[in-house]
């Protein structure tokens, strides 16, 4: 697995620079079929990024990437939001505060592993009243009565006490000093990491940065790869490694 938030086009300039928009689609294809090489055929690539508003409108980079990324090869299969819980408050004169970022699927053929279970939730209080009393359309497939072509069996819940998720991931942002200007919350890709590999896979991340992939990666027992170009970050990643390593161990030692 690959999972990945590269810098935004125009962001994060004392950092890494900066691409302009206009330049990041051209930048990104390299890197993106590189990706796609290395991939195996059932693995999954997920890219965290969102668009900037430029000159009061949105940028399309994202969009003209993706169309890009389809002719290098890849799958779009699917579209996660993050909804960021506490995004912090502002106020603009033709918009409202973005609270959410997208995080794309990408895969190389449609067969590609997925294990749904290991991110189910908890069915919710609504079940309770919801399953109480069924209706006799309620027992059988019946199609949606808005027209959208899907049908349910409502009973088919009943009993159960977890549930998929969906696509929509409700998590707060890292608010803690990671010392790197872009850190995501581990809980991002944890959820992923959980979701697309099993115990001892491979996940890679080519823009490391503070580490937020790796160290979900060890401590869910995967192995991990990250790629970064500052010295200063890797050095950072690497010392921290060994303390996620050792409690590790120590888990292991007392559980077995």
């Amino acid at each position: 697995m690959i999972i990945t938030s590269p810098p935004y086009a125009d962001q994060r300039k004392d950092t890494y620079g900066g691409i302009s928009v206009d330049k990041y689609v051209e930048w990104f294809l390299p890197i993106s079929q590189e990706l796609l090489r290395v991939l195996k055929p059932t693995g999954t690539f997920i890219l965290n990024i969102k668009e900037r508003v430029l000159n009061g409108e949105r940028s399309t980079y994202v969009i003209e990437l993706i169309l890009e990324m389809k002719k290098q090869g890849w799958l779009w299969t699917e579209e996660f939001i993050w909804h960021k819980r506490n995004c912090y408050p502002g106020k603009w004169p033709n918009r409202f505060r973005d609270a959410w970022e997208r995080l794309l699927q990408f895969n190389k053929t449609k067969q590609f592993n997925m294990y749904q279970e290991a991110v189910m939730i908890p069915m919710g209080d609504w079940a309770k009243a919801r399953l109480r009393k069924l209706s006799d359309t309620d027992r059988i497939r019946d199609t949606s009565k808005a027209g959208s072509g899907f049908g349910k069996n409502i009973s088919n819940w009943i009993g159960r006490e977890l549930a998929y998720p969906t696509n929509v991931l409700h998590l707060a942002t890292e608010c803690g000093n990671k010392g790197h200007s872009a850190a995501f919350p581990e809980e991002l890709p944890s959820w992923f990491i959980k979701l697309f590999t099993k115990e001892y896979d491979i996940v890679m991340d080519p823009f490391m940065g503070s580490g937020t992939t790796v160290f979900a990666a060890q401590k869910l027992r995967r192995n991990s790869i990250g790629i970064e170009i500052f010295a200063d970050y890797y050095n950072t990643v690497k010392k921290s490694l060994k303390r996620v390593e050792l409690y590790l161990l120590e888990e292991e030692t007392v559980y077995g």
